[in-house]
């Protein structure tokens, strides 16, 4: 099984966050032992941006089994026309493209997705998987 990873997941083991690094850090164990661990440009750069250097955080996530994988055309503008949706029907602006992007590329290039952020996927990608550490 290939398994998406979010930021907020990464950032949970990262950060040693008392309240969900232990849930995230088992999660991620079970995901690299039921298949492979993935993500997209988008969380490589916001996690990059909690180490000192681009190596360091690359050294990291590639020590912890995860893979670098692009988003695709078809992910892409699948985003897009999401985010575009969301914003016509009044969404948040704090939701960002971003978001949409990380999900989309679960959707289409993996599995499931693991993210602590499961009601906004779940509502905006009803046939997005979700695995959630924090359950």
């Amino acid at each position: 099984m290939i398994t998406a990873i979010d930021t907020n997941v990464l950032i949970d083991l990262f950060g040693a966050d008392p309240i969900h690094g232990v849930h995230s850090k088992e999660a991620i164990r079970s995901c690299i032992n039921q298949g492979s661990l993935v993500a997209c440009e988008v969380v490589w750069a916001e996690v990059s941006a909690v180490f000192p250097s681009e190596s360091d955080a690359q050294e990291v996530l590639q020590t912890l089994g995860v893979q670098f994988s692009p988003l695709g055309v078809e992910a892409s503008f699948f985003a897009g026309r999401l985010w575009k949706d969301y914003r016509q029907k009044g969404g948040r602006r704090d939701r960002m493209v971003a978001d949409f992007l990380i999900g989309a590329h679960a959707l289409h290039q993996a599995d499931a997705l693991l993210t602590r952020d499961r009601g906004f996927y779940r509502s905006g990608m009803p046939r997005l998987k979700i695995i959630d550490p924090s359950t």
